[in-house]
């Protein structure tokens, strides 16, 4: 049975949510229909443009992500304090870039006098655009309906493009978020749609490169900001070297459709969130078969059902294995 998303987000035990979409009857709707030959390859691109365009209008980062024929993965970072900084008429300009919002919120946009009753309703709806701007089931909630309306206009018809439900999975600690990451930036590669992360087109793997070249950093996605230390800046904290070397090799291995082997002396990375190689590459080649819920060591795991009293925790046992 479904769980309730209020009982899947704790955003005091973590900030970092594994989303998935998966197209109805998981047809390639977005990719090349190998039956009838018919591409739907740009719509791929569709779905990237509005998710780094909603990350622009949300309290909400993208860590990763990789657009597939037929389903989508989100690593995402919600920004709480930044919607709880930002002031009302910030809040509000940025939620008419999303929808029209009320009589009330567009009189103030244009200058005009509340009264003290009108400003009691809009106090109240400020306060819900707050929240759901920070909101990981708003946020998907506008990209997968921008894209459904776009696909069933281009085909003339109507009803759904997206399964009824998006799942996500809190990654609770740094071994937990470096493996997901990896995992969905691999994905392409996995899947044969691309030999290397440069022709992984869509991803967030090719995006990252493409401005390492250039010795930056992408302005649309989560910067890396490093190693973990006293007074620590947003951001991911991995070295953006360190990730793509692991990244890098971990694909070789996967490409050579043999039981690859990672040499720990050139992935510090491995070494810092304690993951041995063999466990890397099953956790970057299955993270989806092995975890159907929240991930992280056994302290993080407990501390997050704690706080959304769940008595369950899910995946422990694999989390022992693979990640302890």
């Amino acid at each position: 049975m479904a769980i309730a998303r209020k009982r899947q987000v704790s955003l005091v035990d973590t900030k970092y949510y594994h989303c998935i979409s998966r197209c109805v009857r998981r047809a390639f709707l977005c990719g090349e229909d190998h039956f009838t030959g018919q591409s739907y390859e740009h719509r791929r691109g569709w779905v990237e443009d509005k998710l780094l365009e909603l990350a622009k209008i949300f309290c909400i980062d993208v860590c990763a992500y990789a657009v597939m024929s037929n389903h989508t993965h989100l690593v995402l970072y919600v920004d709480d304090k930044k919607a709880n900084r930002l002031n009302d008429k910030a809040i509000v300009i940025r939620w008419h870039k999303l929808c029209k919002g009320t009589v009330l919120t567009q009189k103030y946009i244009q200058g005009e006098k509340l009264s003290k009753a009108e400003l009691i309703f809009f106090n109240q709806t400020v306060k819900e655009y707050r929240e759901r701007l920070s909101s990981i089931s708003w946020f998907m909630r506008l990209l997968n309906e921008s894209i459904a309306r776009r696909a069933n206009k281009e085909d003339n018809c109507t009803g759904r493009f997206w399964e009824g439900r998006f799942t996500s999975q809190a990654l609770l600690d740094e071994a937990a978020l470096a493996a997901c990451m990896a995992y969905v930036d691999l994905n392409p590669i996995r899947a044969k749609m691309a030999n290397t992360s440069e022709e992984s087109d869509h991803t967030s793997a090719q995006l990252r490169l493409t401005c390492a070249k250039e010795g930056k950093q992408p302005k649309k996605l989560l910067r890396f900001a490093g190693m973990p230390r006293q007074i620590m800046p947003k951001g991911l904290p991995f070295e953006l070297k360190s990730y793509l070397e692991l990244v890098e090799l971990t694909g070789r291995c996967i490409r050579e459709d043999k039981r690859g082997y990672i040499e720990s002396t050139h992935l510090p990375l491995l070494e810092r969130v304690n993951i041995s190689s063999e466990n890397w590459l099953k956790l970057t080649t299955q993270f989806t078969r092995v975890f159907h819920g929240a991930v992280g060591r056994p302290t993080s795991q407990a501390s997050y059902c704690e706080n959304l009293s769940r008595k369950r925790r899910a995946n422990i046992s694999n989390c022992e294995k693979l990640l302890a």
